[in-house]
């Protein structure tokens, strides 16, 4: 028997649905736009204070003694990408390259988190400060060529690339984004 009726919902109409059967509906974010916006806000504002107090403070590769033999405040440019990557390279091309790259990574990040369900909370914070930590070094590209970085840990000869709080809002971002991962708690 025919009815009248208008098909209102494609998800329901068995020749829309992906080929493995499953209705496809688009999730919500997790917590939507605003903490979104918040989370990686802060990460920038944070970043860029931080690292405003390191230029008007410190000299270039100066450094500050605060757990001797461990860590030290010291002032330095990275023109490279993680642990100096790309450092001896064409400034152009690196910029170029690294500007792409962000705004390609940021993109992802959006994507993802759309895609993250409500209850995913810790992940959504995860790419929430993985953006705003992009963001934050991105800003420092645009501005001076390189980023400023200032957290210097150290332990005897064994020495950590300094980095600063972009840097540590996309590796805590990074590690829960794998936990996820690894656990299989991925939206689909």
């Amino acid at each position: 028997m025919e009815t009248d009726m208008p098909e209102t919902d494609n998800a329901d109409n068995p020749s829309r649905r992906p080929a493995n059967g499953r209705r496809r509906s688009v999730a919500e974010p997790s917590w939507g736009l605003r903490p979104f916006t918040v989370i990686a806000g802060l990460v920038v504002v944070l970043d860029q204070i931080t690292k405003w107090l390191v230029l008007v403070k410190m000299p270039l590769y100066h450094s500050i003694p605060v757990i001797p033999g461990f860590f030290n405040l010291t002032h330095i440019r990275n023109p490279g990408g993680a642990f100096g990557f790309m450092a001896a390279g064409g400034q152009g091309i690196r910029n170029l390259l690294f500007l792409g790259v962000a705004i390609l990574a940021m993109g992802l990040i959006v994507y993802f988190y759309r895609l993250t369900p409500r209850t995913r909370p810790y992940l959504a914070a995860a790419l929430a400060a993985i953006f705003g930590g992009a963001v934050g070094n991105l800003i420092d590209r645009l501005r001076f060529g390189e980023v400023v970085d200032f957290l210097d840990f150290f332990l005897g000869a064994y020495h950590w690339p300094a980095f600063n709080v972009a840097d540590s809002a996309i590796s805590v971002g990074i590690t829960v984004f794998v936990i996820h991962v690894v656990l299989g708690k991925m939206p689909e």
